[in-house]
């Protein structure tokens, strides 16, 4: 039983000690944080600062490091793709028209990128009894077939005329009348596919198309068709 006495008294001797010498601070004192600071040792050199100069100071001492979230630069919206059109024809230009006009285009150096072609003519100069484009020879052939069971024998495949290649003509007429006679006789055969077209007589204008058409190319072509009266671009036909 003494032995348990004596330790006990032998710590708080000890604790008493070191209340004594300071070690754990003065409790009569009450002192706290900021007595304990003016403790330390060099205390009058030590300077509270704001947090913001804090975070300056911070920024000086490591420049590469992100302070405070940045708000990035605005990214600049992507010019809009310049438009390039297939297909642009200028003209009805008379032959005197077109030479002028073609000389003018020299400095814009197209290259096969420009073309010329005559214009339809207004006069009707016949009429052709036909069967219209069947898209291939094999297709045509088999619709010859056709005409041949049913005892027609005037007929040709037109395979190099454009835009009726790969129709059947089943014959040409001066006058509208004749070609009429002749559908209702095919008609009466069991051909009902034959119509009648009006052939046109050649004309003497002439229109120019371009493609590929950049905006810069249509500016300079405006300015171009400017000397020219009532000539403007539109698309091809």
């Amino acid at each position: 039983m003494l032995k348990p006495v004596f330790f006990l008294l032998l710590a708080a001797n000890a604790a008493l000690f070191a209340v004594g010498q300071g070690y754990v601070g003065h409790l009569a004192d009450g002192e706290r944080e900021p007595a304990r600071l003016d403790g330390q040792l060099n205390a009058k050199a030590l300077k509270l600062i704001p947090a913001a100069q804090a975070t300056a100071v911070a920024a000086e001492v490591a420049p590469g490091a992100e302070v405070a979230a940045q708000v990035a630069p605005p990214v600049p919206a992507p010019k809009a793709a310049a438009v390039t059109l297939a297909c642009l024809e200028a003209g009805d230009f008379t032959l005197a028209q077109a030479r002028r006009f073609e000389a003018a285009l020299d400095p814009l150096a197209l290259g096969d990128r420009q073309s010329r072609r005559n214009l339809p003519g207004q006069d009707v100069s016949s009429y052709m009894v036909n069967i219209p484009p069947q898209g291939s020879k094999e297709a045509a052939d088999k619709k010859v077939a056709e005409l041949k069971a049913r005892g027609v024998t005037n007929y040709f495949v037109m395979n190099d005329s454009q835009p009726l290649r790969w129709g059947i003509s089943l014959g040409v007429f001066k006058q509208e009348a004749a070609a009429q006679t002749q559908l209702a006789a095919l008609v009466k055969q069991g051909v009902h596919s034959a119509r009648i077209t009006p052939r046109y007589s050649p004309s003497k204008l002439l229109a120019f198309q371009f493609r590929d058409v950049g905006p810069d190319t249509r500016g300079r072509l405006d300015k171009l068709l400017a000397n020219f009266a009532d000539q403007s671009l539109r698309k091809c036909p």
